[in-house]
């Protein structure tokens, strides 16, 4: 699921704000970018975020703005006379006023640095409760979004059933047109030869019970309790299994659909399988 989170705390004369982007993932993938003073402690924070977020593709950055120059802070000289030299020369040939270019130069990357030092227990702990904030922000974001998903799934299982409960109505008829049909075309062939009326009934049960949709109907039924159930369960991931009763779902609702032999009944296995495409999409968001 996706998530965003966004914190900031203050310590000392510096703001420290953390800003954390997830996307659905079937593994954990993070992503970091720090300022280099807090490369050591890359390795805790990725284990503070996998305890948050087990699995997902997170993007971090921590960023740091000071309200003034440290002794760690220095400006690279020789990075800042390229990117001087490159710009001067790109604003001659277009003819592009030059303006205050110092400013801008100082904001592009590895101008200015900041030595690799060791940083305070004390902004360690800043660090960690901003951190901690920022994901608590990220697992908000997801709650609302799943409470968002949960809703639509729902709809959509209750919308199945409801198609699936207006199926009856349609199957004596189509026993009728499928049996019509069938002596109709047992006259066509033997013509004007008598019908064999044991015969008759006895082929007709054969062909009758290859058509006969009950069980799907049963078993797509259970397939729909089964989801809402997981839906209802207490299980943190269950997205897989999710998509897996709708695989099972979509099974029952074909068979149905080529076993149907009825317009209106048709039109019902088309509802359904609108709706659990949706079903799918959705699952696609909580794998």
């Amino acid at each position: 699921m996706t998530g965003f989170g966004r914190a900031s705390r203050r310590y000392e004369q510096k703001t420290i704000t953390i800003e954390l982007k997830a996307l659905n993932s079937k593994i954990a993938d993070i992503k970091l970018k720090l300022p280099s003073v807090y490369k050591g402690k890359e390795m805790n924070i990725r284990k503070i975020i996998s305890t948050y977020l087990q699995r997902g593709k997170v993007e971090g950055l921590i960023e740091v703005q000071s309200e003034v120059a440290t002794e760690d802070e220095s400006i690279n000289e020789r990075v800042f006379r390229s990117y001087y030299a490159q710009l001067h020369k790109l604003s001659v040939e277009l003819e592009i006023p030059q303006g205050d270019m110092i400013s801008g130069i100082l904001r592009l990357p590895n101008v200015v640095g900041q030595g690799i030092s060791d940083i305070s227990d004390e902004e360690w702990q800043t660090i960690q409760k901003t951190l901690e904030d920022a994901l608590a922000n990220v697992n908000e974001f997801r709650r609302v979004e799943g409470a968002s998903i949960e809703e639509d799934f729902r709809l959509r299982v209750k919308n199945i059933q409801a198609f699936l409960g207006q199926i009856p109505k349609y199957e004596q008829e189509r026993m009728i047109k499928v049996k019509e049909r069938l002596r109709q075309s047992l006259e066509d062939l033997i013509k004007n030869e008598k019908v064999d009326e044991n015969r008759f009934e006895q082929e007709l049960i054969y062909y009758l019970e290859k058509m006969d949709i009950n069980e799907e109907k049963v078993r797509l039924e259970q397939h729909c309790k089964y989801f809402v159930e997981q839906l209802d369960s207490e299980i943190k991931q269950k997205g897989r299994k999710l998509n897996f009763i709708s695989q099972e779902m979509g099974r029952e609702i074909n068979t149905i659909g080529s076993k149907a032999n009825n317009h209106d009944i048709q039109k019902l296995v088309v509802k359904m399988k609108d709706e659990l495409e949706k079903i799918k999409e959705q699952c696609a968001n909580v794998m």
